[in-house]
């Protein structure tokens, strides 16, 4: 009695199972998105892999391609002073403009000339050199240039001096001169006392017109 029932509750649900029908299809294969950014190429939807670079005008600037596209690319560019394919100057031109999209940042070169020093080129300190020993090289020419008032060549004349005397030559020549003509040095000598001041007045008047 029991086999029986049980070879037919058997039998039924052989039927139902067989009737049923999957509801998902087998060669259904979900296709994957391209990870991260597409191809730089016109038309192309592949993933970006390969990395070209842009060229002159736009150093530090890259491209994107996938492997067939980077090939393509390498293809037509130059690494020599030459000119790149239409295809290839195309992309580099529009890349250099901002017209399309890249990767990177620009480089841009250094003109000034580096500071010979300890210092590292780029720091405050360092550009603040390089500003006043040219202002100071520009004050030199400039007063070389110019004719001398007749009061600063006599200043010169006054501490013995040529026209063309540097700031620490005319410091040395005055404190050489007060030494000479000091009241204690002099014993007392009239003469030596006015020559102190024109030594005094003949500095002060490089000093105010920066010779000194």
């Amino acid at each position: 009695m029991c086999k029986r029932f049980i070879q037919t509750v058997m039998t039924a649900d052989s039927k139902i199972f067989v009737g049923l029908k999957p509801t998902r299809k087998k060669n259904a294969v979900s296709k994957a998105e391209p990870v991260g950014p597409k191809c730089h190429w016109d038309g192309c939807d592949k993933a970006g892999t390969h990395r070209a670079p842009v060229g002159p005008k736009a150093e530090g600037l890259y491209l994107l391609f996938c492997l067939e596209h980077v090939r393509e690319y390498n293809k037509g560019y130059s690494f020599t002073t030459a000119p790149s394919s239409p295809e290839v100057a195309r992309y580099q031109k529009e890349a250099a403009i901002g017209s399309r999209k890249t990767i990177g940042k620009r480089i841009d070169q250094e003109t000034k000339p580096p500071l010979p020093s300890t210092m590292r080129s780029g720091s405050a300190k360092a550009i603040n050199a390089r500003k006043t020993a040219a202002q100071r090289e520009a004050q030199k020419a400039e007063m070389q240039k110019r004719k001398l008032k007749v009061l600063e060549a006599k200043a010169f004349e006054t501490l013995g001096l040529s026209h063309d005397a540097t700031p620490e030559e005319i410091r040395a020549q005055y404190k050489l001169r007060l030494k000479m003509h000091h009241p204690d040095v002099n014993q007392g000598n009239r003469n030596s006392e006015d020559e102190l001041r024109a030594a005094i007045e003949a500095y002060k008047i490089l000093k105010l017109n920066e010779f000194c």
